[in-house]
């Protein structure tokens, strides 16, 4: 079987370094590579648009398109994920958004848009968080949810980076150079750090970090818990996908367009395209500061306190319309976006185990893109028609507001009856 050559250690021989300490650093690169090319699409959005005349509806529907097959093929990548290993998963996505990125450099119709953006694209993005999380999970028992945040960390440095200088390519070179450039950086970045990961560390004949001190975790350190279909069966599993849904709402919505947004309060390209990196920048503290606290308080409050902080950020843009408001909204915006997204795959981890986690993991991040896929189609329909976002920063609102009454439904860890136990939950 694929990835499964192991080290075996004589008996009492230490390991003179715990190679976990070095997935991290390459799975934050790769986050950083994946996430921060993707995040490009709210930049080269007005640029195409102008090009082609196309409606923003339907220029944005590729984004939904990609984000909905994305959550699709995630469900698969799950299952191969934990058969065989991480390592092959993330070379042939990182083969396949590099190649989608290219493609869209010589785009001249709809349909192109949808197949390399809606399509291409959507295969490579579905190893964007499964893969890297899920490993990352089965390395630390210890500290889980703070090396989680560390390594999506990598989601908020390519945000600061890659726009900017994809905005600063499509000046100079105009928008068909700058993909060219940013599908080589994703194509080759990509592939080649996959090859440092390990699936887990009995490959190299170790134990998780934590796995020799901390007996309650015992089971998932063999990778036992539930199964898909015991897990399906508890409600906690769905309310965790609604959260997902949720979650992803917003943050697609916000991500397609609110550089646009920028735009028609006054601000110019390069100040409108520093809103994302606003965003990606203080959601570098966001991740390993509530991935700290879900450690300590539990990622039920961690994910309740997003989730409020969500809900006000959104009000707070529906009546202001000034351009400085707009980057006080990215920066709230990013801490509690950060936070979030360190959170799911340490509490799906704790409540059902890791012998099917990336599977878990992956369903819930279907329902996720699902919101995904609405939430943008859905606000750039309501700007064609009223010239203006604050009615779909209305609707953000209230998916806000029901976040925070999924979050207060999270239970302590659920045993295979789907009951709780009594046990701290996090």
């Amino acid at each position: 079987m694929p990835e499964r050559e192991v080290l075996n250690l004589s008996a009492g021989e230490k390991p003179r370094f715990f190679y976990g300490w070095f997935v991290v650093p390459v799975a934050w690169f790769i986050m950083v590579i994946i996430w921060g090319t993707y995040y490009t699409f709210g930049v080269f959005f007005e640029p195409v648009l102008t090009e082609f005349g196309w409606s923003r509806a339907m220029t944005s529907g590729a984004f939904s398109v990609c984000a909905l097959l994305t959550g699709l093929i995630t469900i698969i990548v799950g299952r191969l994920t934990d058969r065989f290993g991480p390592r092959i998963v993330l070379s042939v996505c990182g083969l396949f958004l590099g190649l989608g990125y290219l493609l869209m450099s010589q785009i001249s119709a709809v349909w192109q848009l949808y197949l390399f953006y809606g399509v291409m694209v959507a295969v490579g993005m579905s190893g964007a968080l499964l893969p890297l999380q899920s490993t990352v999970a089965r390395w630390f028992v210890k500290r889980r949810g703070t090396m989680t945040g560390i390594v999506l960390t990598g989601i908020g440095i390519g945000t600061i980076i890659v726009p900017p200088l994809a905005s600063r390519l499509i000046s100079t070179y105009g928008w068909h150079t700058a993909y060219i450039i940013v599908g080589g950086i994703a194509l080759v970045f990509i592939i080649s750090a996959a090859q440092f990961i390990k699936r887990d560390p009995e490959q190299v004949g170790q134990l998780p970090y934590g796995g020799a001190q901390l007996e309650e975790q015992k089971a998932n350190l063999n990778s036992g818990g539930f199964s898909l279909k015991q897990a399906i069966r508890t409600m906690q599993f769905w309310i965790i996908c609604m959260l997902n849904f949720c979650f992803a709402f917003s943050l697609y919505t916000v991500m397609v367009h609110i550089a646009s947004h920028a735009g028609k309060l006054g601000a110019s390209e390069v100040v409108a395209a520093s809103t994302l990196a606003v965003i990606g920048g203080v959601s570098i503290i966001g991740r390993p500061a509530m991935g700290a606290f879900a450690d300590r308080a539990g990622g039920k409050w961690a994910m309740i306190v997003c989730f409020i902080l969500l809900a006000v950020d959104f009000l707070w843009l529906t009546v202001t319309q000034e351009v400085w408001a707009i980057f006080l909204f990215a920066a709230i915006f990013g801490f509690a976006y950060g936070g979030i997204s360190a959170l799911f795959s340490p509490i799906i981890a704790e409540r059902f185990g890791l012998s099917s986690h990336g599977v878990i993991f992956g369903i819930s991040l279907f329902f996720g893109n699902i919101g995904g896929a609405i939430g943008p189609f859905i606000a750039g329909h309501i700007c064609d028609v009223t010239d203006s976002y604050q009615i779909a920063f209305l609707v953000c609102v209230a998916v806000g507001i029901l976040g925070i009454i999924l979050a207060s439904l999270l239970k302590p860890r659920v045993s295979k009856g789907g009951e709780g136990d009594s046990r701290r939950s996090t």
